[in-house]
């Protein structure tokens, strides 16, 4: 027997039972299969003792994801020398708490953050054909020059004071700095590019004078934020939002970046060139994903441990 256009019916009941075994991998293994990262980055000055940065990004919180809060609790045990969130901690305005106690042993860690939309906006139920197409063009539908309209407004403001206590630096575009046992660390942040509410006029003028180490840190890598830091001289930045592309496919790769990144450096440490000058950029892929789309298929959600050494 034949079904219309003439795919048999065998056929067509083995592609849906592929694509719905592939669902289930995708939403009900690899999203929950977290991984630790760990690199190694050649950015400190000669003589000066190795740095453990912990990098964490996307979380996307829901509510009652026991087994992500517990993973995130136990890095505390790799005792980072600092901590640094990337943003996109919530996908559920109720999330704050459970965010706060997912990061609770970290934040006894000296840290930094930037938000990401997320953190700021809900997320909606939307066409997934639209939201691949907006992905794969980088678009982005709010302006951080205008005030954002039927949108879900998530309490950011009760997350920033819950860092803020642990004494974590909130780099929304300005500048600050760690003091570490034997070192000083200076950062240079910016707020979230995928909806226009970065300022770079704000902290423009590159590493600052007298600290061991100048980083940069963004939630997305979109180019003109990278292009501006490299063109300054900041020898690494640390970005997320991409989810490491979320959907790829083995042996290729990431289709999609969400940002104007190209696709070979979705995740992971490569360089970025602007005006002569190379840095270093780190993306992470995230631990987490958009409620309404928790699946990650040949990409599992991560946290990075990056070990800063001296140049060459």
């Amino acid at each position: 027997m034949r079904a219309r256009y003439g795919i048999p019916l065998k056929v067509t009941a083995g592609i849906t039972a592929v694509g719905a075994v592939g669902l289930a991998y995708a939403a009900g293994f690899e999203a929950r299969s977290f991984r630790l990262r760990r690199i190694t980055v050649p950015v400190l000055p000669r003589g000066m003792r190795p740095l453990r940065v912990l990098q964490v990004s996307d979380i996307h919180m829901v509510s009652g994801q026991r087994k992500k809060r517990a993973w995130l609790q136990s890095l505390a045990g790799l005792r980072p020398d600092f901590v640094v969130n990337t943003g996109d901690n919530l996908s559920d305005p109720e999330g704050v708490p459970e965010v706060l106690d997912a990061l609770g042993p970290l934040l006894e860690y000296p840290g930094v953050y930037v938000f990401g939309s997320n953190d700021y906006y809900g997320p909606k139920l939307r066409n997934p054909a639209r939201y691949l197409l907006e992905k794969a063009q980088g678009r982005h539908g709010l302006n951080g020059n205008a005030p954002a309209v039927g949108v879900v407004h998530n309490p950011w403001e009760q997350l920033r004071d819950g860092f803020d206590a642990a004494g974590w630096l909130d780099l929304t575009n300005t500048r600050d700095r760690l003091k570490l046992e034997g070192c000083e660390i200076a950062f240079t942040g910016l707020d979230d590019p995928h909806i226009r509410r970065d300022r770079y006029e704000l902290v423009a003028g590159g590493p600052e004078k007298g600290a061991d180490l100048s980083l940069a840190v963004v939630h997305a890598p979109y180019l003109r934020s990278l292009d501006a830091f490299t063109a300054d001289g900041y020898p690494l930045i640390l970005a997320g939002h991409t989810h490491g592309g979320q959907l790829c496919i083995p042996f290729y790769g990431a289709l999609v970046t969400n940002c104007d990144l190209d696709t070979n450096r979705v995740k992971g440490l490569s360089t970025h060139t602007a005006e002569g000058s190379t840095s270093y950029l780190h993306v992470s892929a995230g631990c987490g994903t958009n409620r309404y789309t928790p699946v990650r298929f040949a990409c599992p959600p991560e946290a990075t441990l990056l070990t800063l050494t001296p140049k060459d």
